[in-house]
């Protein structure tokens, strides 16, 4: 028997993740599967910052903030299936390895990020993602990534 996904809206992002505008970087995750895999999505706007001086006239979403946006709905996954919401929890990145850009991708594309748990358990500190990134079903980007998780301690 197969269980029902999870999903989080921008509402919910906000409630698991500490980022805000300029710097939350994933508008929804749909495919919630545990800690073991979800997709997220990051609508491409004009309007972003980075897009002022990355570059004047050429606008395209710097690759950093691409890893960033991965990693982000990584956190998103984990903080639904460990039900971290309201509770402060923080991911801080250990290492970003194979890591490469295939595609641009600038304002009007939506961002799809499949994500996979490579390594990590409830629990656990240490864990290691893959992601890819893709636009209309090409590849912009793909890299893996170690975080570790800053979970609140429960009160005594």
């Amino acid at each position: 028997m197969s269980q029902e996904k999870l999903r989080a809206d921008i509402q919910m992002i906000q409630r698991i993740l500490p980022h805000r505008y300029p710097f939350l970087l994933v508008d929804k995750v749909e495919e919630i599967d545990g800690t073991s895999s979800a997709v997220g999505y990051k609508n491409v706007t004009m309007n972003e910052p980075h897009f002022q001086g990355h570059f004047p006239g050429t606008p395209i979403m710097p690759g950093v903030t691409i890893v960033e946006a991965m990693a982000q709905t990584a956190g998103v996954m984990v903080g639904v299936a460990l039900e971290q919401m309201d509770k402060e929890m923080l991911i801080y990145f250990m290492s970003i390895d194979k890591c490469k850009f295939r595609r641009k991708v600038v304002p009007g594309d939506v961002l799809r990020m499949d994500l996979k748990t490579v390594r990590g358990k409830p629990g656990g500190k240490v864990w290691r993602f893959s992601g890819i990134a893709t636009v209309e079903g090409e590849m912009a980007a793909e890299a893996e990534f170690m975080a570790m998780l800053d979970l609140p301690k429960e009160d005594a």
